[in-house]
């Protein structure tokens, strides 16, 4: 089984064969092995065609400010250039790294995907960010969110209450470091046997010749 490397710039690309190793290491220990679906799993529904050639994974944080900015520029460049074309299809993936605010908005996230209606919540928080950590995310403002987009309320609060969503949210966190997320946003655009890792919320032209070259 071939093992998967991480080279150590903005850009980077590593190949492996059939499985990915979970590593991203830059060493010769051996790693855990992961599939595309490991990576997919537990994140938002695709945005896009599933079947689409190119998925790109997000790691973010709802109170992340590149987060954020990534979500009010190169994303839609992205959805208009690849997505609607079916040249790509996006999941997101929580990666909860601002403490329990982040967390709880996260878990709101799902709630609303558990009502279909993943991505009209997430971009009403992200229309609505304030700040890292300033106190604009609380159980009044992600109830707020939700009645925005529509969502029943009981069914939305019933599912709050129970903390229903907590422990994925920290295990995707868990999942996340283990192979070698570290910042938000991180991207993991993933083609057949290639990965490609951006981090940050790079120009777009970073994000269209990647997507271009694979």
């Amino acid at each position: 089984m071939a093992k998967y490397y991480l080279l150590v710039i903005p850009v980077a690309i590593g190949i492996a064969a059939g499985m990915f190793g979970a590593g991203f290491l830059a060493d010769e220990s051996e790693p855990d092995t992961f599939t595309k679906q490991d990576l997919v799993q537990n994140g938002s529904p695709y945005e896009g065609n599933p079947s689409a050639p190119i998925t790109i994974v997000e790691f973010g944080d709802y109170q992340c400010t590149y987060c954020m900015k990534f979500h009010q520029s190169s994303l839609q460049v992205i959805k208009d250039e690849y997505i609607k074309s079916g040249k790509a299809n996006l999941v997101f993936r929580d990666f909860a790294l601002n403490g329990p605010a982040s967390i709880q908005a996260a878990e709101a996230s799902h709630c609303a995907k558990d009502q279909g209606r993943f991505w009209e919540y997430h971009d009403e928080v992200y229309q609505n960010w304030d700040g890292e950590n300033t106190g604009w995310v609380t159980r009044a403002s992600l109830d707020g969110f939700a009645q925005n987009v529509g969502l029943d309320m009981q069914q939305f609060g019933s599912c709050m209450d129970s903390s229903k969503y907590r422990q994925q949210v920290q295990d995707t966190y868990a999942f996340g470091e283990k192979i070698g997320i570290n910042a938000t946003p991180s991207f993991l655009i993933i083609s057949g046997d290639k990965i490609v890792k951006i981090t940050g919320n790079q120009p777009i032209d970073v994000f269209r010749k990647t997507l271009d070259d694979l």
